[in-house]
């Protein structure tokens, strides 16, 4: 009886200060994890540059290394081998990593697009050819939805691999507006032109510097093409457009000139036959 009482306060001597030691560090580290988290996240918010989005990772990251070093710690002062565990857990994060290489790279594709930011939340952005308005950005994917409503889900990858067009951002707010015209051969050229310059001259949307540039432009099959380029602000380029297309074919025809057509002309010539006769 005596012998066991002597072995239980002998292993008590020896592994209870081990324990009450672990004890005592796991709840310092779990506090000095959470105090570090939460110092980091007044820090990223304090900073005006940085987007949102970031705010709350770095904090996320720095508690996670703290736990991981507090475990380390306290499986230290009961005997384990940390290196190996170290080794393991290292060569369990490259297979892990190995198997999300798609993941990890719309991770690093996300990471890149919230640093450099090429465009932000309701933007238009052009990517092959498609446009897309965005609606959140994330670190897998952005999530956004066409001009005519259906949500749209891309994964980042897909778009810091290729160029895009932000529709909503143009040097110096401005924005250049290409329309063409046509009128007939038979139509003078100076009295058309003279025509849109004077439209031109009545919008107020138009800007005067760049000036606007009407010229003709081609001679087509059917029609004498002129060329209307002009700037507008850039909020203002969408109802410019549509309205000057309706103004101009208005402003042709109520100053004589013809909006032509497609049109071919066909000269039918008739060869006389030899009659045969049949019996």
């Amino acid at each position: 009886m005596t012998t066991n009482l002597e072995l239980l306060i002998d292993y008590l001597l020896r592994y209870g200060m081990n324990v009450i030691g672990a004890i005592l560090t796991l709840i310092a580290g779990y506090l000095i994890a959470g105090w570090v988290s939460r110092l980091s996240d007044a820090a990223m918010r304090r900073a005006g540059r940085i987007d949102p989005v970031f705010h709350q990772l770095p904090g996320k990251i720095v508690r996670v290394v703290v736990l991981i070093f507090t475990l380390i710690a306290v499986l230290n002062r009961f005997g384990v081998e940390t290196t190996s565990l170290i080794a393991l857990l290292g060569a369990a994060g490259l297979a892990i990593g190995l198997a999300l290489q798609g993941t990890l790279s719309n991770v690093a594709a996300g990471v890149m697009i919230l640093c450099f930011r090429p465009f932000k939340i309701g933007d238009a952005v052009q990517l092959e050819g498609q446009v897309y308005i965005i609606d959140n950005l994330g670190f897998f994917l952005c999530e956004g939805h066409l001009p005519d409503g259906p949500l749209v889900f891309i994964p980042n990858s897909k778009i810091w691999g290729q160029t895009i067009v932000n529709l909503s951002v143009t040097a110096q707010d401005i924005r250049r507006l290409d329309e063409a015209y046509s009128i007939s051969y038979s139509d003078n050229i100076e009295a058309a032109l003279t025509l849109l310059n004077q439209m031109a001259a009545n919008e107020p949307r138009i800007l005067k510097d760049p000036a606007p540039l009407i010229k003709v432009d081609s001679l087509g099959d059917n029609s004498v093409n002129i060329l209307f380029r002009v700037w507008t602000a850039r909020t203002d380029w969408w109802d410019t457009k549509l309205d000057l297309v309706q103004r101009g074919k208005e402003v042709l025809e109520q100053g004589g000139c013809t909006i032509p057509f497609p049109q071919r002309e066909v000269h039918v010539y008739q060869e006389k036959g030899k009659e045969t006769e049949s019996h």
